[in-house]
């Protein structure tokens, strides 16, 4: 798997962080730096029908080499990274030959992976892990897919001896901000399924994601001098800190909820007394609850409304991603295949389900079933992000194993 680990720290080291405030496409132009890299390197290895759109979609075929016509399956991955953490200037490391415990990141001396919070280190003693410095994010969500799945292309391209079906790659933009297949087109894809490289670890499978929605709610007060404000002052931030106080404390937030319970999740407020937003997301396996966690909070804004009838106060509901546990089953194969392939690359597979969603969920939805699966990722979004070469050079195996087994299909 000769320039698995050169091309991941290639890629991270092009700052690709995406901006939900942006109404661009790409919302954020540093992404098409990305882009314009990957379609040249498609040209370099010999993949065909190479196009990069306006918005940064780069797609490439990986002709099949069966007698037959086999089905056409996609591999996805993002070249985007969260807005939550810089994606600037990242120094990936390299530490090879783990030798166990906790990694300090000399970046930033208050960031350090310890073992304790990722037990998966244990089992990757003398491998190479990699992470940042600790200042930013490393960017394996997902770098890690992209490097994933072009080496497997290239893997593929270089031993034409292994049998298997067309492949389409596809590189989408802007999917940490829920529009990662806004500009992609379906048709042009051409795709009977696909497969989102964009799960953590190693042998995940991963066949549903939550349902998701952005909420935003914003307070319109009076500004006036304070040495004034008596009776004339109407202050937002207040009342958008009363807002924020009375969502649920021990449910429903991130901190208290796992497995398959739902959450509402303030991430981020800005503005002053005059006026000032929050942004909430809400998050559930059962689509049908994600209104009940709407209506929460409409009820939170009608309270305040009548304790302080001067202020505006608004709650804006938009659908963002919804769970493919549906969707996949409109063609069955796609899951199995992919738990078949997790198993002949020799890894013992894991269904699982994932509290968040991919470009899987929206494809899924589109008609295109896409479940996801481990691309190396660990603590995304994060500077304590990390990889690990072993379970990169695993997911390359995988892409192969489903490329073969659906080579052995007809279309």
């Amino acid at each position: 798997m000769d320039g698995l680990v050169e091309r991941f720290c290639r890629y991270v080291k092009v700052d690709t962080q995406a901006d939900e405030t942006s109404s661009t496409a790409p919302s954020t132009a540093k992404q098409l730096d990305l882009s314009r890299m990957l379609a040249d390197e498609c040209r370099e290895l010999g993949l065909q029908d190479v196009t990069l759109s306006e918005q940064g979609v780069v797609m490439a075929t990986l002709p099949g080499n069966v007698s037959h016509e086999a089905p056409v399956i996609a591999w996805v991955a993002h070249v985007d990274t969260s807005p939550e953490y810089s994606g600037t200037n990242v120094k990936p490391l390299l530490h090879k030959n783990y030798a166990g415990g906790d990694i300090p990141l000399p970046g930033d001396t208050t960031k350090v992976l310890t073992v304790a919070e990722n037990p998966e280190l244990e089992g990757l003693i003398g491998e190479t892990i990699i992470t940042s410095d600790g200042s930013t994010l490393l960017g394996a969500d997902d770098k890690s897919g992209i490097a994933v799945m072009m080496t497997a292309a290239a893997e593929l391209l270089a031993n034409p001896d292994i049998p298997h079906g067309p492949i389409r790659l596809c590189f989408t933009t802007d999917e940490e901000i829920g529009r990662g297949i806004e500009h992609v087109d379906l048709k042009q894809l051409g795709a009977h399924c696909g497969y989102t490289l964009d799960s953590d670890g190693y042998g995940r499978v991963d066949s549903e994601t939550f349902s998701a929605d952005q909420a935003t709610v914003t307070v319109k007060g009076i500004n006036t001098h304070p040495s004034v404000g008596k009776g004339a002052l109407v202050n937002a931030i207040r009342i958008l800190s009363a807002f924020i106080d009375r969502l649920p404390q021990h449910t429903l937030s991130p901190e208290t909820t796992d497995g398959r319970d739902g959450f509402m999740h303030p991430y981020h407020i800005e503005g002053g007394v005059a006026e000032c937003s929050a942004r909430i997301i809400l998050r559930d396996f059962e689509t049908e609850n994600l209104k009940k966690q709407a209506d929460l909070l409409e009820s939170i804004a009608e309270s305040l409304r009548q304790e302080f009838p001067r202020a505006k106060i608004e709650v804006a509901i938009r659908e963002q991603y919804r769970n493919m546990r549906e969707g996949l089953q409109k063609e069955p194969r796609a899951l199995a295949k992919a738990i078949e392939a997790t198993r002949n690359a020799g890894l013992e597979p894991r269904e699982e389900i994932i509290r968040g969603g991919t470009d899987g969920s929206l494809l899924t939805e589109a008609g295109l079933p896409t479940p996801n699966l481990s691309s190396g990722q660990h603590n995304p979004h994060s500077p304590l992000e990390w990889t690990s070469e072993k379970e990169m050079q695993d997911a390359v195996r995988v892409l192969i194993e489903l490329a073969k087994l659906w080579g052995q299909e007809q279309a």
